[in-house]
C-alpha cells in the first residue's frame, strides 16, 4: 500500500492537512445524523459525496484505485472497504464508515464504527476496546519512538481481550497521496520498524475481529470480511509526530454530538 520514501511535513503543509482533517470530520458529523434502522449505505454514500464537494473538498476513496464510493461501508463480519448498497440498516448491525478527504492538496483519513438498535453486549465491548486501542497507539505516536511501538500498543490492547488483530490491512503515512510510507501495522514488537520523527503524518487505524484474526475477500476484488463471519471493528484517526504529544488532525467531536442528539 505505502510507496515510496518517508515524507515528513512543513508546519504550512500541516496547517492544509488540519484543514482537510476537519472538513473530514464534519463530514462524518453528516452521516452519522443518518444513521439508524432503516437507512440505506448508499444514503449515507450519497450525502457524505455531497458534503465534501459542497464545502470545497474532493471524496478521497472515490475512484482510487477504481474503488467506485466515497466511503467505505462495512457491516457487521465486513472489515473495511465495503460496497454502499440499498440494503436498510438494522437492529442489531455495527457499520464502519471510512472516509477520505482531499483539500488543498492533502489528503485526511479517518473512520468509526457505529451500533445499530440493538447491539449484543460482546460487540459493543468490541468496539468500545477498539476505539481505546486507536488511543493507546495515539500515544505512541512522538517523536523518538518507533512505528513498533504504535502496533504493540494497539495489539497489547486488545489480544489480552481474546480479540484477533487483523494482519493484512495496516494504517498508513498519509499526505499528498492517501497511502504514504510508512505503513503502520496493528500487531508487532516494541523498538521494531521506522523511526518516528516530528512530522510524521500518519493514519492509525485499529482493525479488531470478534474471533480470529483471519479475513478472506469477497468476489468483488474490494470487500474484505472476517473468516469466520464474526463482527470487527474499525476506529481511525489522521495524527502528526509531535516531540511530547501526537497531534490528532481528524475528530469525532462531530459524530458524537449527532449521536448525543
Amino acid at each position: 500500500m505505502a510507496k515510496g520514501p518517508i515524507q515528513y511535513k512543513t508546519e504550512e503543509e500541516i496547517d492544509l492537512m488540519r484543514a482537510s482533517g476537519q472538513l473530514l470530520a464534519r463530514a462524518h458529523g453528516e452521516v452519522a445524523s443518518l444513521i439508524k434502522e432503516g437507512v440505506t449505505t448508499r444514503q449515507l454514500d450519497k450525502r457524505a459525496e455531497e458534503f465534501i464537494r459542497d464545502n470545497g473538498g474532493i471524496p478521497s476513496f472515490k475512484g482510487l484505485y477504481d474503488f467506485p464510493y466515497s466511503l467505505c461501508l462495512s457491516p457487521n463480519a465486513v472489515v473495511v472497504h465495503g460496497f454502499a448498497t440499498d440494503e436498510p440498516l438494522k437492529s442489531g448491525d455495527i457499520i464502519s464508515v471510512d472516509c477520505g478527504v482531499l483539500l488543498n492538496g492533502y489528503h485526511s483519513d479517518s473512520a468509526y464504527t457505529y451500533p445499530i438498535g440493538e447491539v449484543a453486549p460482546e460487540v459493543l465491548t468490541l468496539l468500545k476496546e477498539t476505539k481505546a486501542a486507536l488511543y493507546k497507539g495515539i500515544e505512541q505516536a512522538v517523536s523518538g519512538n518507533r512505528v513498533g511501538d504504535i502496533s504493540y500498543a494497539i495489539q497489547n490492547h486488545v489480544g489480552p481481550l481474546g480479540y484477533g488483530v487483523v494482519r493484512e490491512l495496516v494504517g498508513h503515512g498519509v499526505g499528498a497521496k492517501l497511502h504514504e510510507s510508512p505503513d503502520v501495522p496493528n500487531y508487532g514488537k516494541r523498538g521494531s520498524g521506522p523511526l518516528l520523527q516530528t512530522g510524521l503524518v500518519i493514519a492509525i487505524e485499529p482493525m479488531v475481529n470478534l474471533g480470529k484474526k483471519d479475513v478472506v475477500q469477497e468476489a468483488d476484488g474490494w470487500t474484505i470480511r472476517t473468516r469466520d463471519r464474526k463482527p470487527s471493528a474499525h476506529f481511525e484517526h489522521t495524527v502528526v509526530v509531535r516531540k511530547e504529544k501526537a497531534e490528532i488532525l481528524t475528530s469525532f467531536e462531530y459524530i458524537e454530538k449527532a449521536l448525543q442528539q
